[in-house]
């Protein structure tokens, strides 16, 4: 029998699917009796996590040095998150549903590769400010995040950008005037993600 062990995906999610799963895993941890001492206390972790909390506002509202603060906020989350999951995997003696209680998702032990389909781009629409566009996409069960990427048409496509939620798909700071082109791709399954989506153009405004 395959070795049950916890799944490191949350590393991928993003940033605020990342919070409510550490949130959970706080909470799943509280007063469990098959792993009474983990090596980075809930205080400790939930400190943590209100840090990276913080930092997402702030990087929100704020630029260049915001955002890097909120990366390395991250980075200190996924550790602590990474540690934990390691003493789930020693203390939970080979079973499932102690593995679950934990609020950690375990490895598939599924052999056939559960590949995640590519997202679906519905509309392509000009976003509420200038020098924005919006996506929306089709929605999949099996989807942990969403990223993208894009280029102006001609040009050559910038570094892949990771977005809060599907609902939440805005590509800002374009040209008004430029035709850009669009790509997403989905985080999750056995492959870790998917394929490219077909592309989709639109003109800033």
């Amino acid at each position: 029998m395959p070795q049950i062990r916890t799944s490191r995906l949350y590393g991928r999610f993003p940033d605020l699917d990342l919070s409510a799963f550490v949130g959970s895993v706080i909470s799943s941890l509280t007063n469990n009796p098959d792993f009474p001492t983990p090596p980075v206390t809930l205080a400790e972790l939930g400190t943590t996590k209100g840090s990276f909390d913080n930092a997402i506002i702030a990087a929100a509202e704020g630029g260049t040095l915001q955002t890097a603060q909120k990366d390395a906020a991250r980075a200190a989350l996924v550790t602590a998150l990474n540690k934990e999951a390691s003493y789930v995997d020693i203390n939970c003696n080979e079973n499932l549903v102690t593995l679950r209680s934990s609020g950690f998702e375990p490895v598939s032990t599924n052999r056939a590769r559960q590949v995640l389909a590519a997202p679906v781009i519905i509309a392509a629409t000009n976003g509420p400010q200038s020098g924005e566009i919006k996506l929306r996409v089709d929605g999949d069960p099996n989807r942990k995040g969403i990223q993208g990427r894009i280029k102006a048409m001609g040009g050559e496509f910038g570094p892949v950008v990771t977005f809060r939620s599907a609902r939440e798909i805005i590509f800002d700071g374009l040209i008004a005037g430029t035709t850009y082109v669009m790509q997403l791709i989905g985080i999750g399954g056995s492959t870790g993600q998917s394929d490219w989506s077909e592309p989709v153009t639109k003109v800033a405004t």
